[in-house]
């Protein structure tokens, strides 16, 4: 099964992530199909870019989005 998830970037404590449609049994920073975006919250504003449209359409195909990118995805 396909999902969205974060996949974990940045040095130590100062984490920044991208939002990636992958397999649900592979690792979280494992390979991936799709970039959606990148989410850095360690901004004060918290930085989040997210391709809608590309989002909407593996929705739409049936990939399941985690529960953290379903809220993040809710803010923009």
């Amino acid at each position: 099964m396909t999902v969205i998830r974060l996949t974990r970037l940045g040095k130590k404590k100062q984490p920044f992530y991208r939002i990636v449609v992958t397999d649900s049994r592979k690792r979280r920073d494992s390979g991936f199909v799709e970039i959606l975006g990148y989410y850095n919250p360690m901004n004060q504003e918290k930085t989040l870019k997210l391709d809608k449209d590309r989002y909407g359409y593996w929705v739409g195909v049936g990939a399941k989005p985690s529960e953290t990118v379903t809220r993040i995805a809710a803010k923009a």
